[in-house]
């Protein structure tokens, strides 16, 4: 949940003026008060890019300045919250406005498949700029508990969230990360731990002052010439407008230069760097291939995007682009009314389309997105793949599947791959909702996690499976230091010997009368 939020660009250039001139009446007038509790001058709002960042820190700096809206209370009824589904988050909250948890990416041990992880924003910090969240499982999901204090609020000053967390084989050790003010001001800091429970502080990936939406991959192939490696990629928006970026460790403490992966006048959002997975022969070279997925966003607003893909074949020191397909329109009910830079998914949710990639065996790449439906379907979900370690590209194919998903939202996905052929994709659908979703509280506002899995590297899928455990209830965002046009920006799942692990932001749980987001998760069987 990828963060105070902000992603934007400078707007959609023409709400940018009348937004600046209903923030007068909401700016402080003294030269001090310029200054947010962040550290960043409101005066440098435009220069800095802050409506183009995702994190947290570029949205509370945005809130604080009067020019974006925080979250604001909301009321509805209560949805019974039932088994298989088991809640990751699960600190008690003191009230609504400090219990907004969403935006997750999870990953388990190798050396014990019962001990799994799962790195997410949690607001319960929020006033003292601690916006991270770390559970740990070790019976293999059945059960989590959420470790508090929140290890990665401390050991790198602040902490902004936009989570990343990977387990790595050959040093037989979970890294975790997320943005944070130690590290240059707004830089990556990372914490290690063996066991899920205990983290220690370690190294700065990178040493920025706006970073922003991270994202990270280690290669666990023991046969690759870069085994053990980890990768990190991010926007940075101290250079060009924002410059798909990249750095590379071997012992998780010393970390390469930044490669500029993408460097031009045109803004590429780093949306997930991965690689081979486990037990998948090369398909070229002697080194596990790494891909970065980035998406073009147009300028922002309901502009088309365009998918691309950055490969390396020398472990992260070269990349070559490829386009994956045309331009597409995204999924755009309304622009965030604070930042109309981003896209809306009614009523509350910022998303611009990004979606994730995954390798499977034999140089076949995945890669799954969320877009405008055809004849008036206001959003679906995508497909595409690569046969040949992602030279050339399949012509994406809707994936929700059924005539009950037609003219229903579809959006977020995720997506994870084995060893073995076995792919699974998840995401938002709320094709069982029962009217128009235009507020917090409609019925047609509630949506379920589903899914869909494939035996055969993705040359078929089955049918559309329910990961919740029943209908969802929209969640209201009521946290003030969280951008209201909010409710997670990515969900990042993974597999790990026969389980694809599913997380997702829910809002069955109701903290006095506000349903509020909230981190769930389920183990989906790989057929």
């Amino acid at each position: 949940m990828k963060k105070l939020y902000g992603r934007s660009k400078i707007f959609a250039y023409l709400a940018l003026p009348a937004l600046l001139l209903a923030a007068c009446a909401l700016q402080p007038t003294s030269a001090v008060a310029q200054m947010t509790s962040v550290g960043i001058d409101c005066s440098q709002a435009q220069a800095l890019n802050l409506f183009k960042q995702e994190n947290m820190r570029a949205g509370r700096a945005l809130i604080e300045c009067g020019l974006v809206r925080g979250g604001q209370p909301a009321k509805s009824e209560a949805l019974p919250l039932t088994a298989p589904n088991v809640r990751v988050s699960n600190r008690a909250c003191t009230s609504a406005s400090n219990c907004t948890k969403s935006e997750n990416m999870i990953s388990a041990s190798s050396a014990n498949p019962q001990l799994i992880v799962d790195n997410y924003n949690d607001g319960d910090q929020a006033s003292s700029n601690g916006y991270s969240g770390t559970s740990v499982s070790t019976d293999g999901g059945t059960t989590w508990h959420e470790i508090l204090p929140p290890p990665l609020n401390t050991g790198h000053s602040n902490n902004y969230g936009d989570p990343i967390v990977v387990w790595n084989a050959k040093l037989g050790e979970f890294f975790a990360g997320d943005l944070v003010s130690g590290c240059g001001g707004q830089g990556i800091g990372l914490w290690t731990s063996t066991d899920g429970r205990t983290w220690t502080a370690g190294a700065c990936a990178h040493k920025g002052s706006s970073d922003d939406r991270e994202s990270m991959w280690v290669d666990n192939e023991p046969t690759s010439g870069t085994y053990g490696r980890l990768f990190i990629s991010w926007n940075d928006f101290t250079v060009g407008v924002g410059a798909l970026s990249t750095v590379h460790s071997d012992d998780g403490v010393t970390w390469s230069s930044p490669v500029r992966v993408e460097n031009s006048s045109t803004f590429v959002r780093d949306v997930q760097i991965t690689g081979s997975p486990v037990g998948a022969s090369r398909y070229e070279g002697t080194n596990s291939t790494v891909f970065i997925a980035g998406m073009d966003e147009g300028g922002g607003g309901c502009s088309t995007r365009q998918n691309l893909i950055y490969k390396s074949l020398d472990g992260g020191t070269t990349f070559t682009k490829v386009t994956m397909g045309s331009r597409f329109s995204p999924i755009c009910d309304a622009l965030c009314s604070e930042n109309s830079y981003f896209a809306q998914v009614n009523p509350i949710i910022r998303h611009m389309g990004w979606g994730e990639p995954a390798v499977g065996p034999n140089g076949v790449v995945h890669y799954v997105y969320a877009g405008l439906g055809t004849g008036g379907d206001p959003g679906d979900i995508y497909y595409t793949r690569s046969t040949d370690n992602g030279v050339t590209w399949s012509t994406p194919k809707e994936l929700q599947g059924s005539a009950d998903a037609a003219f229903k939202t579809q959006w977020m996905p995720s997506l994870s791959a084995d060893a073995a052929g076995g792919v699974t994709a998840s995401w938002y659908d709320r094709r069982r909702a029962t009217s128009a979703c235009k507020k917090v509280g409609d019925a047609g506002c509630n949506y379920e996690r589903v899914a869909r899995q494939s035996t055969n590297n993705g040359a078929s899928w089955g049918a559309t499976i329910s990961v919740s455990s029943g209908l969802i209830t929209q969640p209201a965002q009521p946290d003030s230091f969280i951008v209201s046009c909010y409710a997670g920006d990515y969900d990042y799942d993974t597999t790990q010997s026969g389980t694809a692990f599913i997380t997702w932001t829910d809002g069955r749980r109701v903290v006095g009368t506000t349903h509020v987001q909230d981190v769930m998760y389920s183990g989906l069987s790989i057929p």
